[in-house]
Protein backbone atom coordinates (compact mmCIF):
# COMPACT_ATOMS: atom_id res chain seq x y z
CA UNK A 1 0.00 0.00 0.00
CA UNK A 2 1.31 3.48 -0.90
CA UNK A 3 2.48 5.78 1.54
CA UNK A 4 3.25 8.25 -0.90
CA UNK A 5 1.22 11.81 -0.33
CA UNK A 6 0.45 13.76 -3.94
CA UNK A 7 -0.28 17.39 -2.23
CA UNK A 8 0.94 20.60 -3.26
CA UNK A 9 1.61 21.37 0.41
CA UNK A 10 2.21 19.56 3.30
CA UNK A 11 -0.45 17.81 4.05
CA UNK A 12 -2.06 18.55 8.34
CA UNK A 13 -2.74 16.04 9.96
CA UNK A 14 -4.68 16.10 13.49
CA UNK A 15 -4.03 13.64 16.23
CA UNK A 16 -6.90 13.62 18.61
CA UNK A 17 -5.74 11.00 21.67
CA UNK A 18 -1.90 12.10 21.33
CA UNK A 19 -1.52 11.51 25.14
CA UNK A 20 -2.20 8.17 25.10
CA UNK A 21 -0.54 4.49 24.49
CA UNK A 22 -1.20 4.14 20.82
CA UNK A 23 -1.62 8.06 20.17
CA UNK A 24 1.61 8.37 21.74
CA UNK A 25 3.65 6.33 20.02
CA UNK A 26 1.94 7.63 16.22
CA UNK A 27 2.58 11.30 17.30
CA UNK A 28 6.12 10.41 17.76
CA UNK A 29 6.38 8.49 13.97
CA UNK A 30 3.82 10.78 11.65
CA UNK A 31 7.10 13.73 13.39
CA UNK A 32 9.38 11.84 11.00
CA UNK A 33 7.68 12.33 8.01
CA UNK A 34 7.07 15.05 5.68
CA UNK A 35 3.79 16.05 7.06
CA UNK A 36 3.08 18.90 10.00
CA UNK A 37 1.75 17.43 12.89
CA UNK A 38 -0.84 18.84 15.64
CA UNK A 39 -1.82 17.22 18.75
CA UNK A 40 -5.17 17.56 20.19
CA UNK A 41 -5.30 17.64 24.18
CA UNK A 42 -7.69 19.16 26.99
CA UNK A 43 -4.39 19.39 28.69
CA UNK A 44 -2.32 21.11 26.72
CA UNK A 45 0.50 21.30 29.79
CA UNK A 46 0.56 17.55 30.69
CA UNK A 47 1.28 16.24 26.88
CA UNK A 48 5.21 15.75 26.16
CA UNK A 49 5.33 16.04 22.41
CA UNK A 50 7.97 15.72 20.09
CA UNK A 51 9.70 18.43 18.65
CA UNK A 52 8.06 19.98 15.32
CA UNK A 53 4.48 19.25 16.76
CA UNK A 54 1.95 22.12 17.18
CA UNK A 55 -0.56 21.28 20.17
CA UNK A 56 -4.17 22.61 20.42
CA UNK A 57 -6.44 22.85 23.50
CA UNK A 58 -9.37 21.53 23.21
CA UNK A 59 -12.86 21.25 25.63
CA UNK A 60 -15.95 19.07 24.43
CA UNK A 61 -17.56 21.58 26.72
CA UNK A 62 -16.92 24.07 24.47
CA UNK A 63 -17.69 22.87 20.55
CA UNK A 64 -15.80 26.40 19.30
CA UNK A 65 -12.10 24.69 20.50
CA UNK A 66 -12.99 21.73 18.79
CA UNK A 67 -13.91 24.09 15.51
CA UNK A 68 -11.02 26.00 15.67
CA UNK A 69 -8.49 23.33 15.99
CA UNK A 70 -9.79 21.50 13.35
CA UNK A 71 -9.58 24.29 10.61
CA UNK A 72 -7.07 23.81 8.07
CA UNK A 73 -6.55 19.70 9.15
CA UNK A 74 -6.44 17.39 5.83
CA UNK A 75 -6.29 14.04 8.30
CA UNK A 76 -7.70 13.24 11.37
CA UNK A 77 -6.89 10.01 13.21
CA UNK A 78 -9.43 9.81 17.03
CA UNK A 79 -8.80 7.32 19.83
CA UNK A 80 -10.62 8.13 23.32
CA UNK A 81 -9.82 7.17 26.33
CA UNK A 82 -12.20 4.35 27.54
CA UNK A 83 -15.59 6.57 29.41
CA UNK A 84 -19.05 7.23 29.95
CA UNK A 85 -18.44 10.03 27.23
CA UNK A 86 -16.34 8.40 24.63
CA UNK A 87 -19.50 8.27 21.91
CA UNK A 88 -20.75 11.63 22.98
CA UNK A 89 -17.07 12.54 22.88
CA UNK A 90 -16.22 10.93 19.20
CA UNK A 91 -19.56 11.39 17.56
CA UNK A 92 -18.69 15.28 18.11
CA UNK A 93 -14.98 14.88 17.02
CA UNK A 94 -16.59 13.50 13.89
CA UNK A 95 -18.88 15.74 13.30
CA UNK A 96 -17.20 19.27 13.23
CA UNK A 97 -13.94 17.40 11.48
CA UNK A 98 -16.84 16.76 8.49
CA UNK A 99 -18.12 20.62 9.25
CA UNK A 100 -14.48 21.76 9.22
CA UNK A 101 -13.54 19.59 5.66
CA UNK A 102 -11.53 17.43 6.62
CA UNK A 103 -11.19 14.90 4.00
CA UNK A 104 -10.16 11.75 5.71
CA UNK A 105 -10.92 10.41 9.54
CA UNK A 106 -9.09 6.98 10.76
CA UNK A 107 -10.84 5.89 13.96
CA UNK A 108 -9.39 3.55 16.74
CA UNK A 109 -12.05 1.19 17.71
CA UNK A 110 -11.67 -2.25 18.90
CA UNK A 111 -12.17 -5.95 17.31
CA UNK A 112 -15.00 -8.05 18.48
CA UNK A 113 -18.74 -9.23 17.50
CA UNK A 114 -21.59 -7.87 17.51
CA UNK A 115 -22.42 -7.14 21.82
CA UNK A 116 -23.54 -5.30 24.31
CA UNK A 117 -20.66 -5.54 26.28
CA UNK A 118 -18.82 -1.82 26.38
CA UNK A 119 -16.31 -0.42 24.85
CA UNK A 120 -17.17 -2.37 22.26
CA UNK A 121 -20.68 -1.49 21.71
CA UNK A 122 -19.45 2.03 22.19
CA UNK A 123 -17.36 1.57 19.26
CA UNK A 124 -19.95 -0.04 17.22
CA UNK A 125 -21.91 3.24 17.78
CA UNK A 126 -19.26 5.68 16.93
CA UNK A 127 -18.32 3.57 13.58
CA UNK A 128 -21.72 3.43 12.35
CA UNK A 129 -22.32 7.38 12.82
CA UNK A 130 -18.90 7.62 10.89
CA UNK A 131 -20.03 5.36 8.22
CA UNK A 132 -23.06 7.39 7.53
CA UNK A 133 -20.96 11.10 7.06
CA UNK A 134 -19.94 11.74 3.33
CA UNK A 135 -15.69 11.91 4.74
CA UNK A 136 -13.56 9.14 4.14
CA UNK A 137 -12.71 6.74 6.86
CA UNK A 138 -10.73 4.24 7.85
CA UNK A 139 -11.53 1.76 11.41
CA UNK A 140 -8.48 0.29 12.98
CA UNK A 141 -9.75 -2.69 15.29
CA UNK A 142 -7.17 -4.10 17.20
CA UNK A 143 -7.34 -7.22 19.20
CA UNK A 144 -6.40 -6.97 23.42
CA UNK A 145 -3.68 -4.95 24.59
CA UNK A 146 -1.64 -6.64 26.38
CA UNK A 147 -0.85 -3.55 29.18
CA UNK A 148 -4.42 -5.20 30.88
CA UNK A 149 -2.16 -8.06 32.18
CA UNK A 150 -0.54 -4.95 34.29
CA UNK A 151 -3.17 -4.87 36.56
CA UNK A 152 -3.09 -7.48 37.93
CA UNK A 153 0.84 -7.13 38.51
CA UNK A 154 0.87 -7.58 42.44
CA UNK A 155 -1.14 -10.68 41.51
CA UNK A 156 1.29 -12.33 39.46
CA UNK A 157 4.35 -11.12 41.70
CA UNK A 158 2.81 -12.84 44.26
CA UNK A 159 2.51 -16.27 42.23
CA UNK A 160 -1.22 -16.50 41.37
CA UNK A 161 -4.30 -14.16 39.59
CA UNK A 162 -7.67 -15.17 39.10
CA UNK A 163 -10.16 -14.16 36.15
CA UNK A 164 -13.22 -15.36 34.56
CA UNK A 165 -11.50 -16.34 31.22
CA UNK A 166 -11.23 -20.21 31.68
CA UNK A 167 -9.15 -21.58 28.85
CA UNK A 168 -10.21 -18.84 26.43
CA UNK A 169 -7.73 -17.81 23.66
CA UNK A 170 -6.88 -13.98 23.13
CA UNK A 171 -4.40 -12.63 20.40
CA UNK A 172 -2.82 -9.84 22.17
CA UNK A 173 -1.16 -6.95 19.85
CA UNK A 174 1.46 -4.50 21.06
CA UNK A 175 -0.31 -0.78 21.10
CA UNK A 176 3.36 -0.03 19.01
CA UNK A 177 2.36 -2.22 16.05
CA UNK A 178 -1.15 -0.19 16.61
CA UNK A 179 0.44 3.30 16.17
CA UNK A 180 2.51 1.64 12.92
CA UNK A 181 -0.48 0.87 11.17
CA UNK A 182 -2.25 3.46 12.50
CA UNK A 183 0.85 5.45 10.73
CA UNK A 184 -0.20 4.23 7.45
CA UNK A 185 -3.35 4.59 7.43
CA UNK A 186 -3.46 8.55 7.76
CA UNK A 187 -0.43 8.39 5.23
CA UNK A 188 -2.03 6.55 2.48
CA UNK A 189 -4.19 7.62 -0.55
CA UNK A 190 -7.50 7.52 -0.37
CA UNK A 191 -10.44 8.01 -2.71
CA UNK A 192 -13.08 10.63 -1.11
CA UNK A 193 -15.96 7.96 -0.58
CA UNK A 194 -13.45 5.37 0.82
CA UNK A 195 -14.75 3.35 3.69
CA UNK A 196 -12.34 0.80 4.77
CA UNK A 197 -11.30 -1.39 7.77
CA UNK A 198 -8.45 -2.96 9.49
CA UNK A 199 -8.19 -5.85 11.72
CA UNK A 200 -5.13 -5.87 13.55
CA UNK A 201 -3.40 -8.65 15.78
CA UNK A 202 -0.49 -10.08 17.07
CA UNK A 203 0.89 -13.20 15.63
CA UNK A 204 -0.88 -16.01 17.72
CA UNK A 205 -3.49 -16.14 20.42
CA UNK A 206 -2.76 -17.54 23.86
CA UNK A 207 -4.63 -18.72 26.82
CA UNK A 208 -4.40 -17.20 30.21
CA UNK A 209 -3.05 -20.61 31.70
CA UNK A 210 -0.25 -20.17 29.04
CA UNK A 211 0.57 -16.74 29.73
CA UNK A 212 1.14 -17.62 33.10
CA UNK A 213 3.53 -20.30 32.36
CA UNK A 214 5.70 -18.06 30.29
CA UNK A 215 5.72 -15.87 33.46
CA UNK A 216 6.71 -18.54 35.63
CA UNK A 217 9.79 -19.60 33.42
CA UNK A 218 10.79 -15.94 32.92
CA UNK A 219 10.37 -14.80 36.73
CA UNK A 220 11.66 -18.21 38.04
CA UNK A 221 8.88 -19.17 39.97
CA UNK A 222 5.64 -20.27 39.50
CA UNK A 223 2.47 -18.56 38.14
CA UNK A 224 -0.83 -19.73 38.14
CA UNK A 225 -3.92 -18.34 36.62
CA UNK A 226 -7.38 -19.41 38.69
CA UNK A 227 -10.35 -19.45 36.98
CA UNK A 228 -13.09 -18.02 39.06
CA UNK A 229 -17.06 -16.97 37.53
CA UNK A 230 -18.03 -13.86 36.87
CA UNK A 231 -19.84 -13.08 40.10
CA UNK A 232 -16.49 -14.08 42.11
CA UNK A 233 -14.97 -11.84 40.41
CA UNK A 234 -16.83 -9.30 41.02
CA UNK A 235 -16.88 -9.90 44.19
CA UNK A 236 -13.10 -9.87 44.59
CA UNK A 237 -12.48 -6.65 42.38
CA UNK A 238 -15.50 -4.78 44.87
CA UNK A 239 -13.51 -5.83 47.72
CA UNK A 240 -10.29 -4.21 46.16
CA UNK A 241 -12.16 -1.41 45.67
CA UNK A 242 -12.45 -1.36 41.96
CA UNK A 243 -15.01 1.10 40.91
CA UNK A 244 -18.70 -0.95 39.45
CA UNK A 245 -18.14 0.89 36.20
CA UNK A 246 -14.16 -0.29 36.03
CA UNK A 247 -15.31 -3.79 36.98
CA UNK A 248 -18.27 -3.86 34.59
CA UNK A 249 -15.45 -3.51 31.19
CA UNK A 250 -13.34 -6.12 33.33
CA UNK A 251 -15.94 -8.54 33.49
CA UNK A 252 -17.08 -7.97 29.95
CA UNK A 253 -13.64 -8.17 28.77
CA UNK A 254 -13.00 -11.57 30.37
CA UNK A 255 -16.32 -12.89 28.94
CA UNK A 256 -15.05 -12.35 25.43
CA UNK A 257 -11.57 -13.75 26.37
CA UNK A 258 -13.80 -17.58 27.73
CA UNK A 259 -15.54 -17.13 24.12
CA UNK A 260 -12.71 -16.65 21.86
CA UNK A 261 -13.77 -14.18 20.60
CA UNK A 262 -10.90 -11.87 20.38
CA UNK A 263 -8.19 -15.25 19.25
CA UNK A 264 -8.21 -14.50 15.65
CA UNK A 265 -5.03 -13.99 14.06
CA UNK A 266 -4.77 -11.35 11.00
CA UNK A 267 -2.08 -10.36 8.39
CA UNK A 268 -2.87 -6.83 8.33
CA UNK A 269 -0.17 -5.46 10.34
CA UNK A 270 2.63 -7.28 8.28
CA UNK A 271 0.68 -6.32 4.75
CA UNK A 272 0.78 -2.82 6.00
CA UNK A 273 3.89 -1.85 7.77
CA UNK A 274 6.13 -4.86 6.06
CA UNK A 275 7.05 -6.24 9.48
CA UNK A 276 5.57 -9.19 11.35
CA UNK A 277 3.80 -7.42 14.91
CA UNK A 278 5.59 -8.23 18.05
CA UNK A 279 4.83 -11.52 19.76
CA UNK A 280 3.23 -11.62 23.10
CA UNK A 281 6.76 -12.68 24.92
CA UNK A 282 8.78 -9.69 23.43
CA UNK A 283 6.36 -7.71 25.53
CA UNK A 284 6.49 -9.60 28.80
CA UNK A 285 10.56 -10.06 28.86
CA UNK A 286 10.43 -5.40 28.27
CA UNK A 287 7.91 -5.38 31.33
CA UNK A 288 8.97 -8.49 33.62
CA UNK A 289 10.07 -5.97 36.18
CA UNK A 290 6.50 -4.91 36.83
CA UNK A 291 5.71 -8.76 38.03
CA UNK A 292 8.70 -8.96 40.44
CA UNK A 293 7.66 -8.49 43.85
CA UNK A 294 9.62 -4.89 44.55
CA UNK A 295 8.14 -3.82 41.48
CA UNK A 296 5.12 -4.91 42.04
CA UNK A 297 4.95 -3.11 45.78
CA UNK A 298 6.20 0.15 44.98
CA UNK A 299 4.02 0.38 41.63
Amino acid sequence: MSEKIHTRRRPRLAIAGASGRVGSTLTHLLALDPVDVLALTRRPDQVRLPQGVAVAAVDFDQPRTLEDALRGVDRLFIAHGTSPSQVANETALIDRAVAAGVGHIVKLSALGPATRLNPIAWHMQIEAHLARQSVASTVLRPSAFPDILKRFAGQIADGAWSGAAGEGRVNFIDTRDVAKAARIAMLEDVSPGSQRAYHLTGPRAWTLPQIAENLSRRLGHTVVYNHCSAEDLRSSLTTAGVSPFVADLLIGLDQMFRDSVLGETTSTVEALTGEAPRPLPEWLTENLALFRKTEALSA
